[in-house]
């Protein structure tokens, strides 16, 4: 297997590092932590920057933490100090960059991974956004749902061998984007589709998207869109100018009866740091009272042969610890509290 690479590049004031090892989803050799922290020294010294963003190869994974099997050299808990030393220098470094910098993660973050992740994330504490989406681009998304949801619903109701008569969708929809309604027509010709939102004008969609496809890319009466397609659930995720809609597409009875449905409000789990995963917790590194940092390790989770670093996401004060180690932990189960 390849020791893979970390590899630094420019264009324009862009920089790109690229975690290159996916055969092991990207997991951290030695040299490819030297080569991270060789990166950010090249980003600290370039001028004209205004952004840095960090991937992983191969779209299965940001990095799967560092690989384990180098754990085999060491001699003694000393030479797990020293890694832990060498981890949080280089978590540092990222940390420490003067340009705001932007993780792309597609697949696993784990362990160094996830904490590589979260330094990256501090340059945005209250999320990444994206561009805000007027009038016309919410409208332009809702007929782009649409005709999505028509061909998907189209190609399955024409698979040979079902039961019954094939059920084709209608061509009015109601599309759901964030809270809001957009009632949907469409009307496709040879080329493309005329798309009717809310009762306003026909738009002329040419563009070409099959299911499986990831990337929609359409002319809307002149208006370029790029737009990565997600199917999640019963609905679909449109992701355009850095911001990601969640948007279900139903036909209008469904809608209508939708309105009668209680919502139900997930519950705020940001003050708690949970098991990730089923395993053994190792290692409790705060108590109460204490003051964490974000990027901080706070606890050890061994699963699956391999040893886990939670860490802090943001800054906080402990509220209390609700598991200590040696404790057998279920998913999602409660480690800490933050006040």
């Amino acid at each position: 297997m390849s020791d893979g690479e970390v590899r630094y590049s420019r264009a324009g004031d862009i920089a790109t590092v690229i975690f290159d090892r996916p055969a092991a989803r990207n997991a951290m050799t030695w040299r490819m932590y030297e080569q991270l922290g060789e990166a950010c020294a090249r980003i600290r010294g370039e001028d004209g920057l205004r952004v840095a963003v960090f991937r992983g190869a191969g779209g299965k994974a940001f990095i799967a933490g560092t690989d384990i099997a180098q754990f085999q050299a060491f001699d003694s808990g000393e030479d797990g100090i020293a890694y832990e030393a060498k981890m949080e220098d280089y978590i540092g470094g990222v940390e420490a960059l003067p340009v705001p910098t932007l993780a792309v993660i597609e697949g696993f973050a784990i362990g160094g991974g996830l904490a590589i992740a979260a330094a990256l994330a501090d340059e945005y504490p209250d999320g990444f956004h994206g561009a805000p989406a007027d009038e016309q681009l919410l409208a332009d998304l809702a007929a782009l749902a649409a005709i999505v949801e028509l061909t998907y619903e189209t190609r399955a109701a024409l698979i040979d061998g079902q039961l019954g008569r094939p059920v084709f969708p209608e061509a009015v929809q109601v599309v759901r984007i964030g809270k809001r309604d957009f009632t949907v027509a469409i009307a496709p010709y040879d080329g493309g589709n005329l798309a009717i939102v809310d009762g306003g004008e026909a738009i002329d969609v040419v563009g070409d998207w099959v299911p499986g496809d990831k990337l929609l890319v359409a002319d809307m009466d002149g208006r370029p869109r790029i737009v990565q397609v997600a199917k999640r659930g019963r609905g679909w995720t449109l992701t355009t100018r850095g911001a990601a809609h969640r948007v279900v597409v139903v036909p209008r009875h469904i809608a209508e009866l939708a309105r009668h449905m209680i919502e139900k409000v997930p519950p705020d789990m940001s003050r708690f740091l949970l098991a990730p995963m089923p395993g053994l917790l190792t290692r409790l590194e705060v108590k109460a009272g204490d003051t964490v940092e974000a990027g901080q390790p706070v606890a050890v989770v061994e699963a699956m042969k391999m040893e886990n670093i939670l860490r802090a996401e943001k800054s906080a004060t402990v509220k209390a610890t609700q598991a200590k180690a040696g404790d057998s932990l279920a998913v999602d189960q409660v480690i800490v509290e933050f006040e």
